[in-house]
């Protein structure tokens, strides 16, 4: 888990479901700057979201 100075946590899982939840809409403003706070220290979700832009690309590319 990710705390910041406001004291808000969002855990790994939480951002990794943020990231998968904006692919179809949009978050609110809050949930989006927890998810960017979160992103800002967490290596592994930094990664996990380039993987998953990098797979709705390629399917972008290859869709009927």
């Amino acid at each position: 888990m990710i705390r910041h100075a406001l004291g808000h946590v969002i855990s790994c899982k939480e951002a990794s479901r943020l990231l998968s939840q904006a692919e179809d809409s949009d978050l609110s403003w809050f949930r989006a700057w927890q998810l960017r706070l979160h992103l800002t220290a967490c290596d592994a979700c930094t990664r996990f979201s380039r993987h998953l832009r990098f797979m709705r690309e390629a399917l972008s590319r290859y869709r009927l």
